[in-house]
């Protein structure tokens, strides 16, 4: 059993600040209007206009700035810069419309539950599912849950590889459990998928949790699951700690890889 853990700290800025999506839409705006000035000023001075090429690349270089002034997690970056140059190739392109219903379809279709949770579409690797699989016990039966399991590609394996689990995920996203649910069908397995937020869940019910989720969402799960795990569970965590309590173990399987946190209930 672990010592005495500190009590994770509030939410605080994270909570209180926009939602990314919305504060998103303000960065790529305010990026808008300071390229337009940039524009507009080099016409003044005699300089001329920059090819409209030129114009795309600097808005998303702006907002990818200002993303990162503004603490934005990482993977919004690369979306701030590419936004504008996507449109570009988009305009150039002259696609039909369909086409762009489509795409916006299945994007929230992945993406359904970023806007509210924080947590992107984070699919785990077969890496860090041998990993995970070296922390559940063999010797007993054990329950898993994987919290925004996706996909359902850990859940799957542990079910294989683990005969003695009773593994389950949960998901928010309707796709991602779409494709598991089908997945489940496919294999047979006997694993079983729930569509929804894990706040719903009673962790009280599984011996090991795992999160795969990013580091907005780890205050909570910790006091979700100090309040509802049994003495001597496990909660898992891959890449994103939780501030300002020391896991009991962490495992990083080469130098530089994300590591994963560990902590005994």
């Amino acid at each position: 059993m672990l010592g005495k853990q500190e009590q994770a700290p509030e939410l605080s800025d994270a909570r209180r600040r926009l939602p990314p999506a919305i504060l998103a839409f303000f960065i790529q705006l305010a990026a808008l209007v300071a390229v337009w000035g940039v524009s507009q000023a080099l016409w003044r001075s005699g300089w001329g206009g920059l090819p409209v090429w030129m114009l795309f690349l600097l808005q998303g270089v702006v907002a990818s700035i200002l993303s990162i002034l503004l603490a934005m997690a990482v993977w919004w970056r690369w979306i701030h810069l590419l936004f504008p140059v996507a449109v570009l190739l988009m305009l150039q392109w002259q696609l039909p419309a369909w086409i762009y219903l489509l795409a916006f379809c299945f994007t929230l279709a992945v993406f359904w539950s970023t806007y509210r949770t924080q947590v992107p579409f984070y699919p785990s690797l077969p890496a860090t599912w041998r990993q995970v699989k070296a922390l559940v016990p063999a010797d007993r039966k054990v329950s898993v849950l994987d919290i925004g399991s996706g996909t359902g590609g850990l859940v799957l394996y542990l079910a294989r590889e683990r005969l003695n689990a009773s593994c389950a995920g949960v998901e928010l996203a309707p796709l991602p459990w779409l494709v598991s649910v089908l997945l489940t069908y496919l294999k047979k397995s006997p694993v079983s998928f729930k569509y929804g937020d894990y706040q719903a869940v009673n962790l009280s019910e599984y011996d090991v949790v795992f999160a795969y989720l990013s580091p907005a969402a780890m205050p909570d799960v910790w006091r979700k699951a100090k309040k509802e795990m049994q003495a001597g569970s496990l909660l898992i965590s891959y890449e994103f700690e939780i501030p300002g309590v020391v896991p009991k173990l962490q495992i990083q399987d080469r130098p530089g890889a994300p590591s994963i946190f560990v902590w005994e209930l």
